[in-house]
C-alpha cells in the first residue's frame, strides 16, 4: 500500500493540491506520495506556531518533558515499522534504518530530561540594594530544515531540543525521503504535542524556506545540508537577523598512524566510510596512512571491501552495502572515480557486477592526484582514496588542508598523540579509535565552512534559548 505524507498545520493533517512521488531507489517503484504545498501553507504553519508559542513556552518544563518522553516511547514502539518504511524510501539497510529510528527516539528521551535543567545564574551584588541574575527563555519559533540521508535522526536532533526549550517549530523535510520522518512527527502529535506547536510543510525547498524566514515570528533557523545551500540560508536569515544553526558539508580525514592497531583501523574504516552507503556528512572522506603501515592497511581494507555484498537493504540476508538515494548520486560518485583514474589513480578493489537500481560499486583508490575531486570534495558515496604521509606534522597539515571542518578520525595507541591530534585537528567532531562518535548527549557541529553552532547535548538546548539578564532593585 502506498503511503502519503501530508503537511501538519495547527494540528490538522492537510492535503495539498500538488503531489510528488516518492521512489524506491532499488527498483524505481512508487513507495508513496508527498503532498506538495507552498508559501501559503508555510505562512499558515508559521502563523500557527506563533499563536501557540506563548502557551508552550509557559508550559512547565516537566510537562513538556513528559510529552517528549511519551513521543520517544511511541517512536520506539513503532521503530520496526517506521524503519522498514525508511529503508524502502531511502534505500537503507534495514538494520541501519531501524537503528536510526530507535536513535531518534533517544533524542526525545534525553531532551525530555534536559528540559528540566535550563541553567541560570545569580551574581554576587556590589550594591546591597540590588540583585543580578540570568534566566533562559525560549528563543521563539524555530524553522527546522533537514535532508534525506538521515531524515529521522537529523530532524529529531533539532525537534527534541527546540521543543524541550519551549520553542514552537515549523519544519520541512526532504521530498526524497519524507515518509518515515512524517510518521515520526505523527508519533509526537499522538503523544500530546499541542496543536500548532509542531508543524511540517512539504513543498519546494526554496519556496517553503523563504516563507518561513520571511515570517516575523521565526527567530531561529536550523539547517542541515550542503555548504552552498547553507550560505544561501544564512544570507536570507541575515535579512531579519534570524539566528542560524547550520550543520553543513564535511570532508572528514581518517588518519592511521604508524602505532595504530591496523586491524582495528580497517574495521573502523569500514564503518566510518560505508555506513549509510557513504552518504553521511561525517563519513570518512580521505584515508591518510603512515608509510610504515600503508601497505598493510590498503591490503586489509581492499579485501574487506571486495568481500562486501551489495544489494537491496530489505533483503534476507541483509547485504553489507545498500542502494544510494538515486541515480544522480550514483553518477556523481562514479564521475569522481573516473576522473581520478584518468588522472593516474589506481583502483585496488575489484570490478563487480551490480544489481539494477541506484547501486554504486564500493571502491578504494591509491595514487590519487591531490587536485582530483576524490581528494578535494565531499564524496557522499562508497568510494575513497588513500594517501601516504611520513610524519605527524604532515598528517595534520594534510588533514586540515580543507575549507571543511565537520568531523575527523584518527587511530593511534599513543596517549600523548591522542591529546596532540585531538586538540589540533581542525574539526568539530573527533573520533579517536572510534568510527561512530554520534551520541544524543554530546554536542555535534563543525568549524570553518562546515557550519555554526552545536546540536545535541546541553549546548544543543542552549541554541534554542535566549539568555535574559535581570537587574533587580530591592
Amino acid at each position: 500500500m502506498k503511503r502519503q505524507a501530508n503537511s501538519l498545520i495547527a494540528g490538522e493533517w492537510t492535503e495539498s493540491a500538488g503531489h510528488v512521488d516518492v521512489l524506491n531507489p532499488v527498483d524505481g517503484s512508487v513507495v508513496g506520495v508527498v503532498g506538495y504545498g507552498g508559501a501559503a501553507e508555510a505562512r499558515a504553519a508559521a502563523d500557527a506556531a506563533a499563536a501557540a508559542a506563548d502557551q508552550w513556552a509557559s508550559t512547565p518544563a516537566r510537562l513538556r518533558g513528559d510529552i517528549l518522553r511519551r513521543g520517544a516511547d511511541l517512536i520506539a514502539e513503532r521503530a520496526e515499522e517506521i524503519g522498514v518504511l525508511l529503508a524502502t524510501e531511502a534505500g537503507k539497510r534495514r538494520p541501519e534504518a531501524v537503528g536510526e529510528v530507535r536513535f531518534s527516539a533517544e533524542y526525545f528521551r534525553w531532551f525530555a530530561e534536559e528540559a528540566r535543567r535550563p541553567d541560570g545564574s545569580v551574581h554576587p551584588p556590589e550594591d546591597p540594594a540590588r540583585r543580578h541574575m540570568t534566566i533562559r527563555r525560549p528563543a521563539g519559533v524555530v524553522a527546522s530544515l533537514t535532508p534525506w540521508n538521515f531524515p529521522c535522526s537529523i530532524q529529531a536532533r533539532k525537534l527534541a531540543p527546540a521543543l524541550a526549550a519551549g520553542c514552537t517549530v515549523v519544519a520541512r523535510v526532504s521530498e526524497k525521503a519524507p515518509l518515515a520522518v512524517t510518521e515520526m512527527i505523527r508519533c509526537l502529535a499522538e503523544a500530546g504535542v499541542p496543536d500548532g506547536v509542531l508543524n511540517v510543510v512539504h513543498g519546494l525547498a526554496a519556496e517553503v524556506t523563504g516563507a518561513y524566514l520571511d515570517h516575523p515570528a521565526v527567530r531561529v533557523v536550523s539547517f542541515t545540508g550542503s555548504t552552498a545551500v547553507g550560505r544561501q540560508i544564512m544570507a536570507k536569515a541575515s535579512e531579519r537577523v534570524v539566528r542560524p544553526l547550520l550543520e553543513l558539508g564535511g570532508d572528514a580525514p581518517f588518519v592511521v598512524f604508524e602505532d595504530a592497531d591496523v586491524d582495528a583501523a580497517v574495521e573502523g574504516a569500514m564503518l566510518a566510510k560505508f555506513r549509510n552507503t557513504g552518504q553521511s556528512c561525517i563519513a570518512a572522506n580521505r584515508f591518510l596512512v603512515h608509510d610504515a603501515v600503508y601497505d598493510e592497511f590498503v591490503t586489509g581494507l581492499a579485501a574487506r571491501i571486495d568481500a562486501m555484498v551489495v544489494g537491496d537493504g530489505l533483503a534476507d540476508p541483509v547485504p553489507d552495502l545498500a542502494a544510494c538515494i538515486d541515480d544522480e548520486r550514483v553518477r556523481a560518485v562514479e564521475a569522481m572515480v573516473t576522473e581520478a583514474v584518468d588522472g593516474g589513480a589506481k583502483k585496488v578493489t575489484a570490478e563487480r557486477e551490480l544489481p539494477s537500481g541506484a547501486f554504486c560499486a564500493p571502491s578504494l583508490l591509491v595514487d590519487v592526484p591531490d587536485d582530483a575531486a576524490l581528494a578535494t570534495e565531499e564524496i557522499f558515496g562508497p568510494a575513497a582514496g588513500v594517501f601516504r604521509f611520513s610524519s605527524e606534522e604532515e598528517a595534520l597539515s594534510r588533514a586540515n588542508n580543507t575549507e571543511m571542518g565537520l568531523a575527523g578520525y584518527f587511530y593511534s595507541r599513543d596517549v600523548a598523540r591522542m591529546w596532540r591530534i585531538g586538540e589540533r585537528l581542525d574539526v568539530g567532531i573527533v573520533g579517536v579509535n572510534n568510527p561512530l562518535p554520534t551520541v544524543c548527549f554530546a554536542p555535534m557541529g563543525g568549524t570553518k565552512q562546515s557550519g555554526l553552532g552545536r546540536e545535541g547535548g546541553s549546548p544543543g538546548l542552549e541554541e534554542f534559548q535566549e539568555v535574559r539578564y535581570l537587574a533587580v532593585g530591592l
